[in-house]
């Protein structure tokens, strides 16, 4: 399958479309975005080989750097967003991100997807997983996040809210998509927004979402169901078999 073939083409799959207007700015929030919710699930080898998919301006590829890892190479279809990394002096360049991967068999310690999987139509999840999975090397880590459709303000909305969303997870789709993959030992987790800590609306706001999380379940479990996550995206890593 190539890039041009799918089915998103407003916001390609391959290149990064949540960042700010202030791209600079980006580099500060990302950073504790992703150092709260993400750097603790890599390896603790820094010289584990990592590809970023959909990088744009370098954002985790900079955090990463920044925390001791030497093999990070981060891939965006973008060329103005590739530009941005670059003037930072990140290892970052242009390439579309299903042709790249099908280049590059068993070479990856970790490959971390930027770009929500839900912009991937049902049909085209499968391929990527299965590229992704034969880039990895035996026991790498794939890391991918989506929209999650158990929250019951943001769910709907967000699935309607692009042309190019085409579908949502819960904990049991993400874990179901993966492992009919072949990945195993899938960790699924929210991916929590509220991380900037020298705020003090940050923990009012923490607070409120603890508040809801404990309705929601109470609410789904009058229903019959055993959701417990409820954060507006989910994020996941899964390995290859060793």
């Amino acid at each position: 399958m190539k890039s041009t073939e799918l089915a998103a083409q407003i916001e390609a799959f391959d290149s990064f479309w949540e960042g700010p207007e202030d791209v600079e700015k980006g580099y500060r929030t990302f950073y504790a975005f992703y150092r709260h919710n993400y750097l603790a699930r890599f390896p603790q080898d820094r010289g584990a080989r990592v590809l970023v998919i959909s990088c744009g301006p370098g954002y985790l590829v900079n955090l990463l750097e920044l925390n001791g890892y030497t093999d990070v190479l981060g891939i965006d279809s973008d060329a103005g967003k590739i530009a941005h990394a670059t003037a930072k002096g990140l290892n970052c360049r242009q390439e579309r991100a299903f042709e790249f991967l099908q280049d590059q068999p068993d070479s990856f310690d970790v490959i971390f997807c930027e770009q929500e999987i839900n912009h991937l139509t049902k049909a085209e999840i499968p391929v990527f997983l299965g590229i992704a999975r034969s880039a990895l090397r035996r026991g790498g880590a794939l890391f991918v996040h989506a929209l999650n459709g158990a929250n019951p303000i943001t769910g709907a909305e967000a699935l309607a809210q692009n042309f190019d969303h085409y579908n949502t997870f819960t904990e049991y789709t993400m874990r179901q998509v993966l492992g009919h993959n072949g990945f195993e030992r899938i960790e699924v987790f929210p991916l929590n927004l509220y991380v900037f800590w020298k705020n003090p609306l940050n923990y009012v706001l923490m607070a409120v979402s603890a508040l809801y999380t404990a309705f929601f379940r109470f609410s789904f479990l009058m229903y019959g169901k055993s959701n417990k996550i409820f954060t507006k995206k989910i994020g996941a890593v899964a390995r290859r078999q060793p």
